[in-house]
C-alpha cells in the first residue's frame, strides 16, 4: 500500500484492493541488471525470493552487495566525519549521476584514504600542540615557585640530618638515601620532578608519594586558572602543576611510577634562570609554527569535506540504489545454460504494458539481442493487498493497517475510516472554540509539508505530522459538533439566531425547564444557548448525547454487517449470506434497532415514555399492557414479532450452516455436485475456512460446529457489549465538556472577578496552560485512542479479517526506509 505510482494509471479504488497477477519475467543476463534498474524506478513489482534455500554468501551477486555494503560504510564515515567538522551534506536535489559503480568505489577509497591520514596527522599535531601549550606553562608556574620551593626543601634537609646526628636515629635522614654517610661536609644533591596533574588526583597523588618514600619528598603544587586541553585525552580539565624534590635513585624510580599511574604529564625544568627564558622562548616559537600548520590542516581538510559535502547525497543514492538492485538480483533463479534470469512477481493488472514498455526499452538501452519475456502464470496462492493511496487518505490507511492489512480484496474499512473516525473523535471533542485551535496547529503543518517531510523530526513530531490531514478532518467535525453543542470553551453563543426562551420570572436562572417559556421560534442549528448555565442544562445534555451515542453506534454496527455482506456476495458464500449476514441483521435490529427507532419516535413525538421500562418489559413481560409508555399504534405486537425474530435468529445462526457444509463435503466425495464448479469451489473454500484449513480431503464436523457455536455465542454477546461500548462516547463528551467549565468558571471568572491585575494575568496564564496541557493534548489523544478503538472491535469485527499481506513492491522511492 502505498503513494499513486505511474501516470497512466486508472482512478484510484480503495473499497477494494487493486486486482493482482503473478508474472514471470525471463530476462536474458547481458540486460539483466539495466531490466532491475528501470523496474525500480517504476515501482510496480513485488519479487519472490527464488533462492531461499540459498545463504546469503551462496547467492550469484553476494560480491556486489559486499563491495556496496563496503563503500555504504565508507559514506557513512564520511558522514560522520562531516557532522564533527559542522559541514552538512548538500541540500541541492539530488539527480541522477553517470558515474560508475567501479569508477565510484576507486575515489570513495581514494578520499577515505586521504581523509583517514589528515586526521591522524591532524591527531599528531594537535597532541604535540597541546603538550607545547602545557610545557610553557610548566615552564612559567615552576619558574615562580622554584627559589622558593628549593630553599624549603634544602632548609628542612638539613633540619632533618641535624636531628638525626642528634638522636642517633637508625632510620634514614629525610632526603637521603638509606645507607649514606651522616656527615655534614658531604651534603646530598636535591632531584625534582615536574609536570601537571589533574586537580582532583592532586590530593591522592601527595598522600601515595608520602607514603611511598616515608615522608622523605617535598611536593608543591599550584593550580592553573584556567581548564586546558589534556594531550592525550584531548579534553578540557582543570590542572595543578607540580614539582617534588626528593633524593636517590630509589625515591625517583617511586615518584615516577606514581606519576604515570596517576597520569601525570611530567616536563624536563632547568634550576637556572637563563635556560628557563631561552626554553620558554623555544616553546613560544614552536607553539606557533605548530599553529599554523594545524589552521592549514583543518582548512585543507575542510576543503576536502566540503568537496565530499557537494556530491554525498548523489553517491549515497547511488550505492542504496545499487545495493538494492544487487539485492534483487540475487532474488532472481540463475538459469546457467540458457544464460538468462527468471523471475516471478506480484504486480497490479493494470501496470501491464507499464512493464512491458520497460521490458523493452531495457533491451534496446542494453543491446541485447534477446528481448526479455512477460508471461502471466495462474497460480491459488493469495495475493498482496494494494491500495494506491495519497498523502490525504494514506494516515487513514495507516489506522485500518496497525489492526491488520486487508484480505486480497476485501471490503476496505479505510473507505469509511475516513469520514466515521473523524466524527466519533468529533462526537467526544465537540467544542468548536477548541477544534478552531486544533485546527491552526494542524493548518502549520500542512501549510509547510514540503519543508518538514525534508526534515529529520522528533518522534512525536513525525507522528503528528504523518498525521496531519487526519488531526485536520477530526478538527473539522469538532468545530461541526461543536456548533451542534453550541459550545466555545464550555461558553454558549447567539451565533445562529437569538434563543427561542426567556425566564418567566427571575427565579428561573436556579429553575429547571420549566422555569423556561417560549418567546420565538426554534433555535435553528445546535443546542438553545438558553439551556447552557441552566440546571437543567447538565439533564438535558446527558439524554442527547446518551441516546445520539446509541444511535450513532447501531448505525455503524449496521453497517458493519452490510459490508459483510458485500464480502459474502463479492467472493459467492452464499452460505454467509443466509447464514450469517440476515440472522444478524435481524438479531441486532430487533433489539437495537427498535431501540434507535422508539428514540426517534419519542424525539419526534415529545412523549415522555420511559424507554428503559419499554426494553426491560419486552423481555420480561412481553404480554403486559404498555399504557403511557406505548408510542405508536400496535407497539404491543411490533415488539412481540421482534422478539421472536429476535430468538429464532440465534439458532438460525448455529444450526444450519454446519450440517449444510457436512452435506456439502459428503456430495462432493459421492460425486453429485459438479453442475457448478464455480459455486462448488466456493463452497470448498467456506468449508477450508470454517474448519481452519483442515483440507479438502478432510472434514471435523465436531471443529465446523464448535467454531460455528463460538462465532454466534461472540456476535449475540457482542450486540449487546458493542452497544453498551459506544456509550464511551456520551461519557467522554460530557466529560470534556465538564472540564471545560471547571476551567472556565473556576480559573478564568474566578481571576477576573478579583479586580488585581496581576491575578488576572496569573489566572489567564493558568487557564491557557490547562485548555492547551489538558484538553487540547490530553483529551485529543484519549478521544483518538476511545475511537480508534470503537473503529477496530466495535465495526471492524463485523466483517473485517485483516490476515492479508502487504504489497512491497521494489522501488527506489522506497529505499531510503529499507535498510540495504
Amino acid at each position: 500500500m502505498g503513494d499513486t505510482r505511474g501516470g497512466c494509471c486508472p482512478p484510484m479504488d480503495l473499497f477494494r484492493s487493486e486486482t493482482m497477477q503473478l508474472v514471470q519475467l525471463i530476462i536474458p543476463m547481458e540486460s539483466a541488471r539495466l531490466t532491475v534498474y528501470y523496474l525500480g524506478k517504476l515501482g510496480l513489482l513485488q519479487f519472490k525470493d527464488l533462492n531461499s534455500d540459498k545463504s546469503p554468501f551462496q547467492r550469484t551477486y553476494a560480491g556486489q552487495i559486499k563491495k556496496c555494503g563496503e563503500m555504504a560504510r565508507t559514506l557513512r564515515f564520511f558522514k560522520e566525519q562531516m557532522l564533527k567538522a559542522g559541514v552538512s551534506p548538500s541540500a541541492k536535489s539530488v539527480e541522477e549521476t553517470e558515474i560508475d559503480v567501479d569508477d565510484l568505489e576507486v575515489k570513495l577509497a581514494e578520499l577515505e584514504a586521504e581523509l583517514t591520514e589528515m586526521n591522524a596527522n591532524g591527531e599528531k599535531l594537535q597532541r604535540s600542540y597541546n603538550e607545547l601549550v602545557e610545557y610553557k606553562i610548566v615552564l612559567r608556574k615552576a619558574g615562580d615557585f622554584f627559589p622558593s620551593a628549593q630553599h624549603s626543601a634544602t632548609a628542612r634537609q638539613r633540619e632533618m640530618e641535624l636531628n638525626q646526628m642528634v638522636e642517633e636515629s637508625i632510620e634514614t635522614p629525610l632526603l637521603q638515601e638509606q645507607g649514606t654517610s651522616t656527615d655534614l661536609s658531604k651534603q646530598v644533591k636535591l632531584g625534582f620532578v615536574t609536570g601537571l596533574v589533574s586537580r582532583g588526583k592532586s590530593m591522592a597523588l601527595e598522600r601515595i608519594l608520602f607514603r611511598a618514600t616515608r615522608g622523605n619528598v617535598f611536593l608543591e603544587q599550584v593550580p592553573i586558572e584556567a581548564p586546558i586541553t589534556d594531550p592525550v585525552s584531548g579534553e578540557k580539565m582543570e590542572k595543578n602543576v607540580f614539582m617534588v624534590f626528593y633524593s636517590g635513585e630509589r625515591a625517583k624510580n617511586k615518584i615516577l611510577k606514581i606519576c604515570d599511574a596517576f597520569g601525570a604529564n611530567r616536563y624536563p625544568f632547568a634550576e637556572d634562570c637563563g635556560k628557563q627564558a631561552l626554553m620558554i622562548s623555544e616553546v613560544s616559537g614552536k607553539i606557533s609554527e605548530l599553529k599554523s600548520t594545524i589552521d592549514a590542516g583543518l582548512l585543507h581538510r575542510d576543503h576536502l569535506l566540503r568537496t565530499i559535502s557537494d556530491q554525498f547525497e548523489q553517491w549515497n543514492l547511488k550505492v542504496k540504489k545499487e545495493k538494492s538492485i544487487h539485492h534483487t538480483l540475487n532474488m532472481l533463479s540463475l538459469d546457467v545454460t540458457k544464460k538468462c534470469l527468471v523471475a516471478d512477481a506480484w504486480s497490479p493488472v493494470f501496470a501491464t504494458k507499464q512493464i512491458q514498455d520497460v521490458l523493452q526499452r531495457a533491451s534496446v538501452d542494453s543491446n541485447s539481442q534477446v528481448g526479455a519475456i512477460f508471461q502471466v502464470l495462474h497460480t491459488r496462492e493469495s495475493p498482496p493487498t494494494y491500495f494506491r493511496t495519497n498523502k490525504f487518505t494514506s494516515a487513514f490507511q495507516e489506522i485500518v493497517d496497525a489492526y491488520g492489512v486487508a484480505k486480497y480484496q476485501e471490503a476496505n474499512p479505510g473507505v469509511y475510516t475516513i469520514v466515521t473516525f473523524p466524527f466519533l473523535f468529533a462526537v467526544m471533542f465537540g467544542d468548536w472554540g477548541h477544534g478552531i485551535c486544533l485546527l491552526l496547529a494542524t493548518l502549520f503543518f500542512i501549510i509547510r509539508e514540503k519543508k518538514l517531510s525534508s526534515q529529520k523530526l522528533g518522534d512525536i513530531t513525525e507522528m503528528t505530522f504523518g498525521g496531519r490531514y487526519v488531526i485536520m478532518m477530526m478538527s473539522l467535525f469538532s468545530i461541526y459538533t461543536g456548533f451542534i453543542y453550541n459550545e466555545c470553551f464550555s461558553v454558549a453563543f447567539d451565533l445562529f439566531a437569538p434563543s427561542a426562551y426567556a425566564c418567566r420570572d427571575l427565579s428561573c436562572r436556579d429553575a429547571y425547564s420549566i422555569g423556561l417559556i417560549k418567546v420565538r421560534d426554534t433555535y435553528p442549528f445546535g443546542v438553545d444557548p438558553a439551556w447552557h448555565g441552566t440546571r437543567s442544562e447538565l439533564p438535558f445534555l446527558n439524554s442527547l448525547k446518551m441516546k445520539m451515542s446509541i444511535l450513532l453506534g447501531v448505525a455503524q454496527m449496521n453497517l458493519g454487517i452490510l459490508l459483510s455482506y458485500s464480502n459474502a456476495t463479492f467472493f459467492g458464500n452464499s452460505l454467509n449470506i443466509w447464514f450469517q449476514f440476515i440472522p444478524q441483521m435481524i438479531f441486532l435490529n430487533s433489539l437495537f434497532g427498535y431501540l434507535s427507532l422508539l428514540i426517534i419516535v419519542k424525539w419526534c413525538t415529545g412523549s415522555q415514555a420511559d424507554l428503559y421500562h419499554i426494553m426491560i418489559y419486552m423481555f420480561l413481560s412481553p404480554t403486559d399492557e404498555l399504557g403511557d409508555n406505548q408510542l405508536f399504534p400496535y407497539q404491543k405486537t411490533v415488539q412481540l414479532v421482534l422478539l421472536l425474530l429476535a430468538l429464532v435468529s440465534v439458532p438460525w445462526m448455529l444450526l444450519p450452516k454446519p450440517f449444510l457444509l457436512k452435506k456439502r463435503h459428503e456430495n462432493r466425495h459421492q460425486g453429485q455436485s459438479y453442475t457448478q464448479v464455480q459455486g462448488t469451489d466456493d463452497a470448498l473454500s467456506e468449508a477450508k475456512h470454517d474448519s481452519h484449513g483442515h483440507g479438502h480431503e478432510e472434514f471435523e464436523f465436531s471443529e465446523v460446529f464448535v467454531h460455528q457455536l463460538i462465532h454466534t455465542i461472540e456476535f449475540v454477546l457482542g450486540a449487546v457489549s458493542n452497544t453498551a461500548s459506544y456509550l464511551r462516547l456520551w461519557a467522554l463528551s460530557l466529560a470534556h465538556s465538564q472540564l471545560s467549565i471547571v476551567f472556565y468558571e473556576k480559573v478564568l471568572l474566578l481571576a477576573w472577578g478579583y479586580n488585581n491585575m496581576v491575578i488576572l494575568v496569573v489566572g489567564i496564564i493558568i487557564f491557557i496552560f490547562a485548555t492547551v496541557g489538558v484538553l487540547l493534548i490530553m483529551e485529543t489523544l484519549s478521544a483518538f485512542l476511545h475511537a480508534l478503538r470503537l473503529h477496530w472491535v466495535e465495526f471492524q469485527n463485523k466483517f473485517y479479517e485483516g490476515d492479508g499481506y502487504k504489497f512491497y513492491p521494489f522501488s527506489f522511492i522506497l529505499i531510503d526506509d529499507e535498510d540495504y
